[in-house]
């Protein structure tokens, strides 16, 4: 199922969870059965990460033909410029189209671990438009393409006019739909989503939420985006660091409410974050449900 066709039906809000694949075999038998607890959650789809530079490559591929065969849910892979070749990169889209694959996250993608800037490979992409554009030419409309925004700018480009425009230049290049990176401050969403319209952006715009399950670990996540904590979170962050229990509970209770606004706002459903954490994604989807709004 293509989730463009999903976005199609416009009365439906499209709620989706995003994975990374493990590194052990341990990770992996964990992650089917955190999988098998939101499978019972029904979400549209759900996407698979990429590793920095492309070094989750085999296993992204492995884990999206996992999720779609075995799970039986709509699977996404992501893919990025990052590391490969246009060839390399046609081969793992052969592979996963053969697969059955109907949707590609398409990303410039992030540098390899060791290495501070994005760097192109010889005879590869240097931005996602680029990437996009290969995409279509070579798969037509077989494909469902998703691409990334940023509600508060790019960490290598802050300017969000400029943003903007880097965001038009992917649709045009064929994009069916925008997810965003992770924020805590709606205001960046709907300000973000205001400036897309524009711009002639017209293309599902869909929110994507963290839960915060520990100071640290947000901390480093906002590091890496360059996204903002709003200083009222932070500071209740900051009061319970010690307690792990608190710390997930304020989580929950910060994505909750972000996601009724959200949607209210009018946005066309929410992303989640997992980080292959299945208990407060359901507490929040859950709830969401219970209100009517999922």
């Amino acid at each position: 199922m293509k989730i463009s066709a999903l976005f199609a039906d416009h009365g439906r809000k499209l709620f989706s969870f995003e994975l990374f694949p493990p590194k052990t075999d341990a990770g992996r038998l964990a992650l089917e059965r955190t999988i098998r607890d939101l499978a019972e959650l029904s979400p549209a789809y759900v996407s698979v990460t990429y590793g920095a530079g492309g070094s989750t490559r085999t296993k992204t591929v492995e884990l999206v033909q996992w999720i779609q065969q075995e799970a039986h849910l709509t699977a996404m892979a992501h893919l990025t410029c990052a590391g490969a070749t246009q060839s390399e990169i046609g081969e793992v889209l052969d592979n996963l189209v053969d697969a059955g694959i109907e949707n590609v996250m398409a990303l410039r993608g992030d540098p390899p671990a060791g290495q501070t800037r994005f760097e192109r490979t010889v005879d590869g992409f240097g931005y996602a438009a680029d990437l996009i554009a290969f995409i279509r030419k070579r798969y037509g409309g077989k494909l469902c393409l998703g691409g990334a925004g940023n509600p508060e700018g790019h960490i290598e480009c802050r300017d969000i006019d400029q943003d903007i425009r880097h965001l038009k230049a992917k649709v045009d290049a064929g994009l069916d739909f925008v997810v965003t990176q992770l924020f805590f401050d709606n205001r960046f969403y709907f300000d973000f989503v205001a400036r897309a319209r524009a711009a002639g952006i017209k293309v599902p715009i869909v929110p994507g939420l963290m839960p915060i399950r520990s100071l640290a670990g947000v901390e480093r996540m906002t590091k890496l985006c360059g996204a903002s904590l709003p200083i009222p979170l932070q500071a209740e962050l900051e009061r319970s660091r010690e307690d792990e229990a608190a710390t997930i509970a304020l989580g929950i209770a910060q994505t909750t409410a972000q996601a009724v606004e959200l949607l209210h706002g009018g946005a066309p459903g929410i992303h989640f974050y997992t980080l292959n954490q299945s208990p407060a994604t359901r507490v929040i989807l859950t709830a969401l449900k219970a209100a009517h709004l999922a």
